[in-house]
């Protein structure tokens, strides 16, 4: 496991207040354990996030799951330092996700954009010569 993905799953319980905001609109859809399986060889290691709203908890285990990614190491670490985005790569058949959907979506918000990417809104802004 890389220095990259170990930070990353580090990281989730402390971004989850912000990343995973409590909504009535959104309360459904974060509650529920997400699997990630990061499959190289016979080697397979797995990651346990279980989302409530504003919480995440980050387990080593394998078992039951709302939810679940498979993918390769080196895709993963491509994914958590924003060199590629997660639904392409299941387009590109580089990944597999089954279970609620819903649930991977909303954890997508714990990865970073892709570098040098930057809101619209800001870039109209500066262009029109407004402050932030």
């Amino acid at each position: 496991m890389t220095e990259a993905t170990e930070r990353f799953f580090a990281s989730l319980p402390s971004r989850a207040p912000v990343a995973l905001r409590n909504s009535v609109l959104l309360r459904p859809v974060l509650t529920g354990t997400l699997q990630i399986d990061l499959v190289e060889g016979p080697t397979t290691d797995h990651w346990r996030v279980a989302m409530a709203p504003g919480q995440a908890e980050v387990t080593r285990a394998d078992g039951e799951a709302d939810a679940r990614w498979t993918s390769n190491p080196r895709l993963f670490d491509r994914l958590v330092t924003g060199e590629t985005q997660a639904l392409a790569a299941v387009l590109r058949n580089e990944a597999t996700l089954s279970g609620n959907v819903l649930l991977w979506l909303m954890f997508r918000r714990f990865f970073p954009d892709p570098p040098g990417t930057r809101d619209p809104r800001q870039r109209a802004r500066e262009r029109n010569g407004r402050p932030r």
